[in-house]
């Protein structure tokens, strides 16, 4: 899978002292005035908008933001004494990155309402245009270790109902299949079938990718059809792109990106060459111990294909049938009518072993 940059957009980051929106690269609170926090969370605004002009690219690009280990400033990637104390930022602590904040945000947001004086604005606004009140945050993406701490606040009362159900499960699935019991039963009746497919030499048709078509064989129609997906692009190909995504940079901008593959598709061929095929299946069965195969005269250009046998006991007891499937005509042949056998089944019926009575 290829990741594609499709363009990189402004971020924003809510004020933890007055909860004023403020745009990802200020450093400072338009509210209270108050340095971002460095733990402070950036989040997607309510309408993502690419960034067209060349340096606000450039520094989407140039990578996470460091804090100053004297002061905490933030400061650009790149630099190599803080911009606030001058101190050395060698030992600082850049931002992380690659956090995805959700799918990308391209259509226009709804406006929103001032919960002070019930003012409408843009969507992305940090204070009420009226009353100057802050405005709800956007919505933040929930990081991994947050969403582990809130799996494991699921109520008890849930986690032991599916603890239950669980249990239940399991029993009812070993009540099925895994709870056997023995019952001593009577051959009622056998059954055997056989089988042996007749080939002939002649012209048989496949069907095959162009490039694995044998050499020498005669190449029917061919058309497009999708063979495989891959990474990189092909001759014949299409790129199938997913959902874009919003990833943190960790400089209060944010890279949109898709998750790319490409459809390959190829040729496929009808093809004929000469070899042996099936032309017919012969079969033979009977309800008795005398056993056989089928015969036929074959063709001068006919020969004998694959064999198959099948065997089946039917067993009563009790009023009921359970049938049996010897691997092999020696054991079948071991199943004489009215002979006993203990048969130990599950609650379905199914035989899960079989051995004389007696024996």
């Amino acid at each position: 899978m290829t990741r594609k940059t499709v363009g990189y957009v402004e971020l924003v980051w809510t004020c933890p002292r007055c909860s004023t929106k403020n745009p990802g690269p200020q450093k400072f609170c338009n509210g209270c005035g108050g340095p971002q926090p460095e733990n402070v969370a950036f989040e997607q605004p309510a309408q993502e908008k690419f960034l067209a002009e060349a340096g606000a690219v450039a520094r989407a690009k140039a990578g996470p933001d460091i804090h100053c280990p004297y002061c905490g400033t933030r400061n650009p990637a790149g630099a190599k004494f803080c911009g606030n104390c001058g101190g050395d930022l060698a030992g600082g602590k850049a931002r992380d990155r690659g956090r995805v904040l959700g799918a990308h945000r391209a259509g226009p947001a709804p406006k929103v309402k001032c919960p002070a004086c019930g003012t409408e604005n843009d969507a992305d606004a940090g204070r009420c245009s009226n009353c100057g009140s802050p405005l709800p945050g956007a919505a933040r993406a929930v990081p991994a270790e947050e969403r582990a701490g809130a799996a494991q606040k699921i109520p008890p009362l849930v986690l032991g109902i599916g603890a239950a159900c669980l249990v239940l499960g399991a029993l009812a699935l070993y009540l099925l299949f895994g709870r056997t019991g023995q019952v001593v039963a009577a051959v009622e009746a056998v059954r055997w079938e056989r089988s042996i497919q007749v080939e002939a030499f002649g012209s048989v048709e496949h069907t095959d990718w162009e490039d694995e078509i044998p050499f020498g064989a005669q190449v029917g129609n061919c058309r497009l059809e999708y063979r495989t997906t891959q990474d990189q692009p092909a001759a014949i190909a299409t790129e199938v792109c997913g959902t874009p995504y919003t990833v943190d940079e960790g400089s209060g901008y944010g890279e949109v990106a898709q998750d790319c593959v490409f459809e390959v598709y190829d040729n496929r061929c009808t093809y004929v060459v000469q070899e042996w095929g099936v032309v017919d299946t012969l079969t033979a069965a009977g309800s008795t111990f005398d056993l056989g195969w089928p015969t036929a005269n074959l063709a001068a250009d006919q020969r004998w294909g694959k064999e198959a046998e099948s065997f089946w006991v039917v067993l009563s007891a009790d009023g009921r049938e359970y049938t049996y499937q010897p691997e092999s005509e020696a054991e079948f042949l071991l199943f004489d009518i009215d002979t006993e056998w203990v048969l130990e089944v599950n609650s379905l019926g199914g035989i899960r072993s079989i051995e004389p009575a007696g024996g």
